[in-house]
């Protein structure tokens, strides 16, 4: 290979490298233009973790990946969920022999019958139409969800999320 050859094959590399790196999306991703699924007062202070939850969720919504954001949504109700039995020293009760979590299903279950609390009617009717969602949007092969989708149950999350996170003592 001739010097001109190795030249302009080191600026094509160069050209190569400084393109396809300059639309490299960030390592943690960026917040949301907007709140329009989950207000970030709500989880603001509480973990790190769900407030990255929560800027997915609006930032899936915002762009119109509505299987995502229904994902990230069933995401955020199994974690606040795990994290109301931690605060009260009861994570035992949702965990099988291995140290496992349950699976979600099994977790709101569990949250509806426990004793040390008392959920609000609303957020007991909100939690299986969280669920459905998000196991349509993560294990329905031919279901697509649409914005229509996240928009009916908006109200259902709000009031999970703030019961859930003030139950967690997160808040």
């Amino acid at each position: 290979m001739t010097d001109l050859a190795k030249a302009a094959l080191a600026v094509a590399k160069a050209i190569q490298q400084e393109v396809s790196g300059g639309h490299r999306p960030p390592d943690e991703g960026t917040p949301p233009c907007s709140e329009q699924v989950l207000a970030f007062s709500l989880v603001r202070g509480t973990r790190g973790y769900v407030e990255k939850v929560v800027n997915q969720i609006n930032g899936c919504y915002e762009h119109g990946w509505y299987d995502a954001c229904a994902v990230m949504i069933r995401r955020l109700v199994e974690t606040l969920i795990i994290e109301v039995f931690e605060s009260y020293g009861i994570a035992a009760r949702i965990q099988n022999s291995s140290g496992d979590f349950l699976y979600l299903s099994e977790l709101i279950s569990k949250t509806l019958t426990e004793s040390a609390w008392n959920l609000g009617r609303n957020t007991k009717t909100a939690l299986p139409r969280l669920k459905d969602i998000g196991d349509q949007s993560a294990h329905s092969r031919r279901f697509v969800a649409h914005r229509s989708d996240i928009d009916r149950i908006i109200p259902d999350l709000r009031t999970v999320v703030q019961e859930l996170t003030l139950l967690a003592q997160l808040k």
